[in-house]
């Protein structure tokens, strides 16, 4: 299960926090089967959901993260609920393609630099809130960063990483979000910026036994960090038979009728955790009712 946490400096000028994902990215693994490129990306992009989504107010609220460069993965969806809960999809599990030039996974590769990121928030508003974003690099953290700058004008520093085992299985995965707050001054921005430089890659201090409360601290150092709350995480799918019963009447009389006709058992898959729901033909019968009313 995935550790998070949130800190808060002394003075309330800027917030920290840090995820322990490892959990959460290796039943990603073990449910979509993704290679190590792509275990890294849907990785990160699952992280990042999880900081996003700590930061709800409301139980019913969620976050959609949907990222898509035109890359070998194809488009990566990541959703997640207001405790950081979350799950995802990506379009191409299985990429193959050479280091980078620093000898590490080329997630940006994967990715591709030639697209957008699209964050969709449902707090219980009419419509939902929804921002897009060209994609700066590919590599998650830095689009992260600049969707806060451009979307929401909230200076941020955001890490990510996922370190993976020639096994196929992650080692460690996590991330920070480091937001400024209004009043923030030039002298304590270039103490936050000297904290970011200084610590070594998220990976590597989940890695080496740093706990997410560690990292936020060592974020936060000189600025007598407190911590706000702690909380336990996973990869979670709140698929139901309910909810593909109503995604199949959704789809009208019409494409039920032509299911029926096919005279066979009917699978549904989930995209999140490859469950299958199946439906007889009696089954569709009763759900074309459902549909004409």
């Amino acid at each position: 299960m995935g550790q998070l946490v949130r800190t808060i400096s002394e003075n309330g000028g800027i917030i920290a926090l840090a995820v322990d994902s490892t959990d959460i990215v290796t039943r990603m693994e073990q449910i979509h089967r993704t290679s190590a490129v792509v275990t890294a990306g849907l990785g990160r992009l699952l992280t990042a959901a999880s900081l996003m989504g700590s930061m709800l107010k409301a139980k019913d609220d969620s976050i959609t993260l949907r990222i898509n460069g035109g890359g070998p993965a194809g488009s990566m969806i990541a959703v997640t609920d207001y405790m950081g809960n979350v799950r995802g999809y990506v379009a191409n599990p299985i990429v193959e393609i050479p280091l980078n030039q620093y000898g590490k996974l080329d997630v940006a590769g994967a990715v591709g630099k030639k697209g957008t990121l699209s964050i969709v928030k449902d707090i219980g508003l009419k419509d939902p809130y929804v921002g897009q974003i060209p994609i700066v690099s590919g590599e998650i953290a830095e689009d992260i960063t600049a969707y806060y700058a451009t979307s929401e004008q909230i200076p941020t520093a955001c890490g990510l990483g996922v370190l993976v085992g020639e096994n196929l299985v992650p080692i460690s995965a996590g991330g920070y979000i480091i937001q400024l707050l209004p009043g923030v001054t030039d002298e304590e921005i270039t103490q936050i910026e000297n904290n970011i430089k200084a610590m070594p890659p998220v990976s590597s201090m989940l890695r080496d036994k740093m706990t997410p409360e560690d990292i936020c601290m060592k974020a936060l150092e000189g600025f007598n960090p407190q911590v706000l709350d702690k909380m336990n995480c996973t990869y979670r799918c709140d698929c139901s038979r309910e909810r593909v019963e109503k995604a199949l009447i959704s789809l009208g009389a019409d494409e039920i009728n032509e299911m029926i006709k096919e005279n066979k058992v009917q699978s549904v898959n989930c995209h999140f955790c490859n469950k299958s729901y199946k439906f007889n033909p009696d089954e569709l019968s009763e759900l074309l009712k459902r549909a004409k009313k």
